[in-house]
């Protein structure tokens, strides 16, 4: 029998995939490392079960204490679910720009989370990581995991990760690429792949906004480089002390919006639902594409799963608020008519006949129909056509008589492929608000016209 005692034991061994589709013209071969297949849907599994065994081994994390961290999300989730095997309790402080999914994932598996502000130096009492180091002081019999600095973080990588992905490729790997954020992945599986071949080439994918390329680059930590950036999951305002600098390479930098886009991509043509830093890894070895040959076998860490960004880079409306997908919206078909008239609309006391006439003067096709300035119902020149051809004396009778059902308000920013769906030969039009709050609508042919152009 095939059972394991915890699951704990589940973490590792997780699957080398070959990428086809977004890779197909390149010159060599692209292995995902996908290790959202961990319990905890993320590599940080590894890591934090390394944390655990090492303080309990040294006495630093005794019986019934509490495991204390600052946490992007990821590395809580692997510390909780060795408390619930271990007994232990768990307060977790994270950052004010991580997934609302992260934050819930981690209360319902029994954590305390603590949401810190972004934007203020790491050394700030409201820092993420000063709440964690005061918890830690000020709890009786707790433990400050620290993974900036923990070495268990890297040493997980090299016992377990490095050594996988050498037996999964028999040893012909010739590229790892990863994002850094701690560290501890991209050090632990490089010290170990650097053993067994110091040829291989070890490619760090940062964020604009991180000092880590810099720091790589020049050897200065400059408080100038940090700026706000989007990325969840890598990137850093300081050197944590699990980088060994010697075994890296190269580093990339990589926008909020590239990366977000390719991640998107990997789940929709390669069928790998992952993460920012997934997305940003990829993309990151994307512009690196001309450094590559034939014959070469790169390996790529895919840390976590999609569903803890489902609310921001798989969100249509989130990508679109922040520039990211380029995708035609409600408003960009508004204003790429190049027309600013007035919506043309009718009240149910009007005559039928009124509304042929508007339709012939402004030579539309839909008109709603409005009753104290909101929407209530329709008219359209295929259904008054019917009436009238049926019944010519119709023309003088009210709007009120033959209103049909009416259009669909919908947000300002919804896309062309949500309209779509909406718009149909029962349904000729969609109605929204504009930024000054005034009714605007779009039509099939509206729609068509903005594709084609």
């Amino acid at each position: 029998m095939d059972i394991r005692n915890n699951i704990l034991e589940t973490i590792g061994d997780t699957p080398l995939v070959r990428l086809h589709r977004i890779v197909r013209d390149w010159p060599c071969e692209v292995l995902a490392k996908v290790d959202y297949f961990n319990p905890g849907n993320s590599i940080k599994d590894r890591m934090a079960l390394k944390m655990v065994e090492v303080a309990e081994r040294e006495g630093k994390l005794k019986p019934g204490g509490t495991i204390i961290e600052c946490t992007s999300g990821n590395t809580g989730m692997g510390l909780a679910l060795a408390a619930i095997v271990k007994g232990y309790k768990c307060i977790f402080t994270t950052t004010d720009k991580q997934s609302k999914e992260k934050v819930d994932i981690l209360k319902a598996v029994g954590a305390e989370v603590i949401v810190c502000p972004t934007n203020v130096e790491p050394e700030d009492p409201q820092s993420y990581y000063s709440v964690a180091r005061r918890l830690a002081r000020e709890i009786p019999n707790a433990f400050h995991c620290n993974q900036y600095d923990n070495l268990a973080n890297r040493l997980a990588h090299y016992e377990t990760t490095g050594p996988e992905i050498w037996r999964q490729t028999e040893g012909t790997v010739t590229h790892l690429v990863c994002t850094a954020g701690t560290g501890g992945t991209i050090t632990g599986i490089a010290q170990y792949l650097k053993e067994q071949n110091p040829a291989i080439q070890v490619w760090a994918i940062d964020v604009f906004g991180s000092l880590l390329t810099k720091y790589f680059r020049t050897g200065e930590v400059d408080p100038n480089e940090v700026h706000p950036y989007i990325s969840e999951g890598f990137g850093e305002d300081f050197v944590p002390e699990n980088y060994d600098m010697s075994v890296i390479d190269h580093f990339e930098q990589v926008t909020d919006k590239d990366g977000a886009v390719m991640a998107r991509r990997l789940a929709r043509e390669e069928g790998l639902f992952c993460g920012y830093s997934a997305g940003s890894c990829l993309q990151g070895l994307a512009q690196l594409k001309s450094r590559l040959r034939a014959g070469d076998r790169v390996v790529c860490i895919l840390h976590d799963h999609g569903s803890r960004y489902i609310a921001k880079i798989y969100n249509d409306q989130w990508m679109m608020e922040r520039g990211f997908l380029e995708v035609k919206t409600f408003r960009d078909i508004v204003q790429g008519r190049g027309n600013h008239q007035k919506l043309i609309t009718l009240h149910p006391s009007e005559t039928v006949a009124t509304a042929v006439e508007r339709m012939k003067k402004f030579d539309i096709e839909h008109i709603p129909i409005f009753q104290d300035r909101e929407p209530i119902a329709a008219v359209s020149e295929a259904g008054l056509f019917q009436k009238v051809f049926s019944n010519p004396d119709i023309r003088n009778a009210r709007l009120a008589e033959v209103l049909e059902p009416p259009y669909p308000v919908v947000d300002f920013l919804t896309p062309v492929e949500r309209l779509s769906t909406l718009i149909h030969k029962e349904n000729g039009a969609a109605l929204s608000r504009d930024e000054a709050g005034s009714y605007q609508i779009v039509t099939k042919y509206d729609i068509l016209q903005a594709l084609a152009r």
